[in-house]
């Protein structure tokens, strides 16, 4: 198993031991492959999210069975939502005795099923090359996704003879990645007679790196583009297509771009309802392309005029490979500039208050555009979308679909073990990081110096904000303590900072990116801010609301 994994190129494994997987911990040590002791099972997943998110390879996880197996459920779940590449090991109690409710046996093939790209349980040793060689092929193409291999004890004791493994052949699985010459000609036809174009794009785009072909096509049409959160940084923010982030909380030239197109193109995208809004009012106007590799998106949520399967980056580079003229997009392109001047992103700043708006922008000043920014969910992580503009891919790693609370901060710990030398932030919610908060110990240990900025606002932030607007202020459990971060920090060994005024935050994240070590900085900010623009639950995108008033 382990010469496997370095046949594939496994150079970590996140993971926690336990009896279970003593066989396979024996067979590790001593050998190249460098293991991260973290201190929960979820924080070894996220862990391998951020080190898989950050590089464009899968991520490589190890726990023992039962608990160990189930703590890592809403993980999976998280990267199957995210298409983030993981392969899985869990242990397993001995074959002969699976279904007997043994010392912490869980069915976590049953468990994963419905949350895993596909699953294994080994029943001979001499399996295990195969079995290891296709669960990274099926990991890391097509869409990507997580794979787990569940070795019960007896399997992981054998002593067996294998042949090494150079090729995988899965009768049935053959991904779909070029696409179709006809279709392609379809788009190309549907872009020339379309006056208002807009891409939309997602992180589809992220996972076939077609950051540079993107940019190439956007720019030879003269076409504007939207992201969705899991798109952001493969099309620089900062670039005069960009119309912004759309969806719940996305900005009004974006939503209005959608409404108001009269060719949607697509790429990389599941239409998912904090995008879409209501269905039945999202981008009424216009014709749909849809670009995916997965055939299963096709048609899910919203009916494609014209489908495209295949990897994004091979569909527009077949489109960049023939010529047609489009339309001049130049007056549809002056009305969406006209919508980002006239309802800019604001908020109000006030003497002596730190707004969390204003603590992500000086984030953005202390930080160059090679650094990597985490985030855990709710109200900073939209205010890091938001305000925090991203040039480059996969340096905005986020819990999207499943949005898991207790995401962002291990996640930034594999980003920092992935790339050494690169400043990693994880932007915090002052609840979401007392989820994982153990893993400050992970950090300390390993000598990763992630920066901890905690937008402390003692609420379930994005909770309260629902609560105040549509449950009449009845503020029912989203008031949350904390302890003195700052102290938590000290005592695992860290550095702990805090400010509550735009001066001291400035002075805090300056002592904090010049320290060679992980630093907490507590962030005392307003508590009652809201994240604005956002569509109300069953509008349509064009029914925003908040955001650009002074």
């Amino acid at each position: 198993m382990i010469q496997c994994l370095i046949d594939e190129g496994a150079d970590v494994i996140f993971g926690y031991p336990g009896g279970a997987v003593l066989p396979i911990y024996d067979a590790l040590y001593g050998q190249p492959i460098r293991h991260i002791l973290t201190r929960h099972e979820q924080g070894a997943i996220h862990a391998a999210q951020g080190y898989a998110r950050s590089l464009g390879k899968p991520g490589v996880v190890l726990a023992t069975s039962g608990p160990g197996a189930t703590n890592l459920v809403t993980g999976i779940a998280d990267a199957y939502m995210d298409s983030t590449p993981l392969v899985i090991f869990t242990g397993q109690v001995s074959a002969e005795m699976i279904g007997r409710d043994g010392f912490q046996e869980a069915d976590i093939i049953g468990i994963t099923m419905p949350i895993t790209k596909h699953n294994y349980q080994v029943r001979d040793a001499k399996d295990i090359p195969r079995i290891i060689k296709e669960a990274f092929y099926i990991a890391n193409s097509g869409r990507p996704g997580p794979v787990l291999i569940d070795i019960p004890k007896n399997v992981s004791n054998q002593m067996v003879t294998v042949e090494k493994q150079t090729e995988v052949k899965i009768r049935g699985y053959n991904p779909n990645t070029e696409p179709h010459p006809s279709q392609i000609q379809k788009v190309a036809q549907a872009l020339s007679q379309a006056e208002r174009p807009l891409l939309y794009i997602g992180g589809g785009l992220v996972a076939s790196e077609a950051a540079g072909v993107l940019r190439q096509f956007a720019e030879k049409y003269q076409l504007p583009v939207t992201s969705t959160l899991m798109g952001l940084g493969v099309f620089d923010t900062g670039h005069p297509l960009f119309a912004g982030m759309l969806g719940m909380h996305g900005t009004f030239s974006a939503n209005k771009s959608i409404q108001n197109c009269d060719l949607l193109i697509a790429c990389g995208v599941r239409f998912d309802d904090r995008v879409t809004g209501k269905l039945e009012r999202f981008s009424p106007h216009s014709k749909k392309i849809h670009i995916d590799i997965d055939p299963a998106e096709i048609g899910k949520n919203v009916m494609a005029h014209i489908p495209v399967v295949g990897d994004a980056k091979q569909v527009l580079e077949a489109l960049l490979k023939i010529d047609f003229e489009v339309p001049d997009t130049k007056p549809w392109l002056n009305l969406i500039q006209t919508w980002k001047d006239e309802f800019p992103l604001r908020y109000k700043k006030e003497p002596g208050i730190l707004k969390p708006q204003q603590v992500i922008e000086m984030l953005h000043e202390a930080c160059d555009e090679d650094s990597y920014i985490t985030t855990e969910v709710g109200q900073h992580q939209m205010w890091t979308a938001l305000f925090y503009p991203f040039s480059k891919p996969r340096r905005f790693i986020t819990s999207g679909g499943l949005g898991t609370m207790g995401f962002g901060f291990p996640a930034a710990m594999g980003v920092q073990v992935a790339r050494p030398d690169s400043t990693v932030v994880c932007v915090a919610g002052d609840a979401s990081f007392q989820m994982n908060i153990q893993e400050l110990q992970t950090v300390v240990e390993n000598r990763l110096p992630v920066k901890i900025a905690v937008i402390n606002n003692r609420f379930l932030g994005m909770v309260r904000q629902w609560q105040e607007l549509f449950y009449e202020g009845r503020y029912a459990e989203s008031k949350i303590s904390a302890p003195d971060f700052v102290k938590v920090a000290e005592a695992f060994g860290a550095m702990g900072l805090r400010a509550s005024t735009p001066e001291e935050a400035e002075q805090a994240i300056k002592i904090a990116m010049e320290y060679n070590g992980p630093v907490v900085i507590d962030f005392v900010v307003e508590e009652e801010e809201n994240v604005f623009p956002m569509v109300p639950p069953g509008k349509g995108n064009d029914e925003m609301v908040g955001g650009w008033e002074e």
